[in-house]
């Protein structure tokens, strides 16, 4: 999505090695258990876009930061990729995923080393489920502790302590209420599933990585508060994109097999725009059966669609970034630049 320059990518990925490495270097007297917890770690953090550590970064040049002067700047973005993976970990065991991409997850690869120890289904699946939750805790203890130790002024660290906590709490609050809502008995009022759709992902994939990036430039309170609701704006515009990819992208966009979210029957604001349509009963009747099969999936695609809910949802992508625009207008030109360049690769994500 955003294009990250060889050095700025050599930088980010050798702050992520050095923090696992420490990690492992503790876990080699604790058994080896607790080093295959740290080696599937290891493996969940690979590769990637690499996208919030490098809106940390971004943020940081477009605000006239100094790379020499602030070395604390890797340390900081790495923090930002382990809270990704940290919300990737627990987020499978959420949903009941073994697999990420077609590989086994941390999950998974715990559920089958107890499979061949001998255990059974049920019990390697707590395995599974034990192990994937406390590489989760792992992380996250990770993440505050390279803020702490980071080489930072006692004001940049308490801003970006405070940026993290903000994010973590807005996270968790919105994946507890995309879980809520898909368990209820109806869909919720568009409005419910836009909050939720904002909060578990909007703050910690860009606000929050955009603004740390900000504070350790030394911007001032006036700009950080514009980028701020800019890049809320962004990261929902980020997520209703990628409700449209889970219900009509393609493998390679999805990562997974075409309309996954259908399958899942999650609720997304795709569902309440159709449900407030005179198409509802017909679209409802091809979602009650989408998880049969890839053709009920294609009728359930087909139906949405007939029912004006994809232009709605695409419609709302568009008005979302303008507003990230309008509120972006008051930053200094290299910030408005950046976030423009993030506007327009969201919109060429819309399946």
């Amino acid at each position: 999505m955003i294009r990250v320059d060889d050095d700025t990518r050599a930088h980010i990925d050798a702050a992520i090695s050095s923090s696992l490495a420490r990690l492992a270097a503790r876990t080699q007297t604790r058994g080896e258990s607790a080093q295959a917890l740290v080696a599937a770690i290891e493996r969940a953090a690979a590769g990637g876009k690499r996208l919030r550590p490098a809106l940390v970064v971004m943020s940081f040049d477009a605000l006239g930061g100094d790379r020499a002067a602030v070395p604390a700047l890797w340390q900081v973005a790495a923090a930002f990729e382990l809270l990704h993976t940290a919300f990737v970990v627990h987020d499978d065991v959420i949903d009941r995923d073994t697999a990420r991409r077609g590989v086994p997850n941390v999950g998974g690869e715990f559920r089958t080393r107890a499979e061949r120890s001998g255990a059974d289904r049920a019990s390697s699946a707590i395995v599974g489920d034990a192990a994937a939750i406390l590489a989760g805790d792992l992380l996250l203890h990770e993440v505050s502790r390279l803020i702490a130790t980071a080489d930072l002024g006692t004001r940049e660290r308490a801003t970006v302590l405070d940026i993290l906590d903000e994010a973590v709490l807005v996270s968790a609050v919105g994946e507890l209420a995309d879980v809520e809502n898909a368990a209820g008995s109806d869909v919720p009022d568009e409005t419910i599933l836009l909050g939720a759709a904002h909060d578990k992902t909007a703050v910690y994939s860009f606000r929050a990585p955009l603004q740390a990036g900000a504070a350790l430039a030394g911007a001032s309170a006036a700009d950080q508060a514009a980028l701020a609701a800019a890049s809320a704006q962004l990261g929902l515009a980020f997520q209703l994109v990628d409700d449209l990819i889970g219900t009509f992208g393609t493998r390679a966009q999805a990562g997974r097999s075409p309309g996954a979210d259908l399958r899942e029957g999650k609720r997304t604001p795709l569902i309440a725009f159709a449900r407030a349509t005179q198409a509802w009963p017909e679209v409802s009747s091809a979602l009650a059966v989408a998880h049969t099969g890839p053709i009920a999936v294609r009728r359930a695609q087909r139906e949405l669609t007939a029912s004006g809910a994809r232009t709605r949802m695409v419609d709302l992508i568009t008005d979302t970034l303008d507003e990230a625009h309008h509120q972006a207008a008051a930053l200094p030109p290299g910030a408005r630049e950046l976030l423009d360049t993030i506007a327009v690769a969201i919109r060429k994500r819309i399946p």
